[in-house]
């Protein structure tokens, strides 16, 4: 078995880490990232470990 690089994705707004992990082999399209520490959700792809940005999103967290 082969061991996969994982690291952290971070936050491309502010740059702390997430809660999400991805490994070498992981793609992800469209996916909602969510940063705990700034309160933005951004659009990302990520491919090859590299994460670029599609756009922001409109959503906003709801608090009760």
């Amino acid at each position: 078995m082969t061991k996969h690089e994982v690291e952290w994705v971070q936050c491309p707004i502010c740059s702390s880490k997430t809660r999400v992990k991805i490994r070498g082999d992981t793609i992800l399209k469209n996916f909602p990232l969510f940063c705990l520490k700034c309160k933005s959700e951004t659009m990302v792809h990520a491919e090859n470990m590299k994460i670029p940005v599609i756009r922001e999103s409109d959503a906003e967290t709801q608090s009760r």
